[in-house]
C-alpha cells in the first residue's frame, strides 16, 4: 500500500463538517454544535446518532471504559489513526459507519471504503483510510488557508487537540479514539435514551482537567433537518386536507396543526439562513487571498501609504501592550 499523503488541519466547526460530511457523498444527517451538557440541548436535535468530542491531549493514566477485545469487533468499525491531523475526519466516519439508521444514506464513496476495508484489523483500516485518495481530498478542500510558510513552525509548541466519537453500538455505548488499541465500552445503555449514559461519561472526562479549562468542543451527528421538516410540513398538510375532505372520521384540531405547520416553516427558513451562511463561511475559508494582499502592499507602496500604516500599526500594538 502506497504512503498516504499530507492530511491538513481543520477547523473545528458545524458547518465545516456538515459541508465535509455531504461532501463524501452523505445523506440523511449533518452537525449541530452542542453548547451545553443540559438534556434540553440534547433533545432539541434528536435524533442524534453520535457526538464528536473535541479535547485537549493532556497525559492521563486512569482510563475510563474497558477495550474492547472479543468477538464485538466484528460488528464494530474500527479503525487506528495512523497519520496526523486526520481525526477530525476520522472520528465522523468512524460514527457514519457504525450508526444503524435507514436514514443514514452513505453514499458509494463511503460505502465502498466500508465493504473495501470491513475485514481488516484496525491498523490495516487506519492505513486503507488514510491512504483513501477521494477522502483526503474532501478532507484537505477545507485546509485553513496558511500565507506565510514559516506559521506552522510557530505552532509546533501551541497545545495538541484531538477528536473522538461516541455512538451507541447494540445496547452498549462506545468511544471511538483512533488512538487507542480498540473501541472503549462504557456499559449498557439501560435507559431508553443513550445520551442518558453518554453525556455523565463526557462531564466526567471534562472534569479531569483544571479548574477553568474551556477548550472543550461537542459536535452530534444529527438527523438532516430540512428534511425532516419538509417531510412534517408534507405530514401535516395532508392531514388538514383529509379534513377538508372530510376524509377524517376522529377529531382533528385544525388549528393546531396549522399553528405547527407554521412552526415547522419558520423553522425551516432558519435553517435555510443557516445553511446559506455556512455556505459563505466555507468559501472564505478556502479562499487564498494572498494574492490580493501581495497586490494591495504592492499599491500602498507605490503610494508611499504603507510606512505610514506599519507606524500607525506599530503604535497601536504598543498601546495595547501598555494597557
Amino acid at each position: 500500500m502506497s504512503s498516504a499523503g499530507a492530511w491538513c488541519l481543520i477547523e473545528s466547526d458545524p458547518g465545516v463538517f456538515t459541508e465535509l460530511i455531504k461532501d463524501f457523498g452523505v445523506e440523511g444527517v449533518q452537525v449541530e454544535e452542542i453548547f451545553s451538557l443540559d438534556a434540553e440541548n440534547f433533545n432539541v436535535l434528536k435524533p442524534i446518532y453520535g457526538l464528536i468530542f473535541l479535547f485537549k491531549c493532556v497525559p492521563d493514566s486512569k482510563e475510563e471504559g474497558s477495550i474492547v477485545e472479543d468477538s464485538r469487533l466484528d460488528d464494530i468499525f474500527f479503525a487506528k489513526q495512523v497519520i496526523s491531523n486526520a481525526c477530525a475526519t476520522q472520528a465522523i466516519i468512524s460514527v457514519l459507519l457504525n450508526a444503524k439508521d435507514e436514514n443514514i444514506r452513505l453514499g458509494s464513496t463511503l460505502q465502498e471504503f466500508k465493504d473495501f476495508a470491513r475485514s481488516f484489523d484496525s491498523t490495516m483500516k487506519g492505513l486503507a483510510l488514510s491512504n483513501s485518495r477521494v477522502i483526503r481530498q474532501v478532507h484537505n478542500s477545507f485546509s485553513r488557508q496558511q500565507i506565510f510558510e514559516f506559521e506552522e513552525k510557530l505552532q509546533k509548541n501551541e497545545d495538541s487537540y484531538h477528536f473522538i466519537g461516541y455512538l451507541p453500538i447494540n445496547g452498549r455505548l462506545y468511544e471511538l479514539d483512533g488512538l487507542k488499541s480498540g473501541p472503549v465500552d462504557h456499559g449498557a445503555i439501560s435507559s431508553d435514551d443513550w445520551l442518558d449514559i453518554v453525556r455523565p461519561v463526557i462531564l466526567k472526562r471534562m472534569k479531569k482537567y483544571a479548574a477553568g479549562e474551556i477548550h472543550f468542543n461537542l459536535m452530534a451527528i444529527v438527523g438532516d433537518q430540512k428534511e425532516m421538516l419538509e417531510k412534517r410540513i408534507e405530514d401535516l398538510s395532508s392531514q388538514l386536507q383529509s379534513c377538508g375532505s372530510g376524509g377524517m372520521e376522529v377529531d382533528v384540531d385544525v388549528d393546531s396543526i396549522s399553528s405547527e405547520i407554521e412552526v415547522c416553516r419558520g423553522r425551516l427558513k432558519e435553517e435555510m439562513r443557516k445553511r446559506e451562511g455556512y455556505k459563505r463561511e466555507n468559501i472564505r475559508r478556502k479562499h487564498n487571498y494572498l494574492p490580493f494582499i501581495i497586490e494591495l502592499l504592492r499599491i500602498l507602496a507605490s503610494q508611499g501609504k504603507l510606512s505610514t500604516l506599519i507606524e500607525k500599526a506599530k503604535q497601536k500594538a504598543s498601546e495595547k501592550s501598555k494597557n
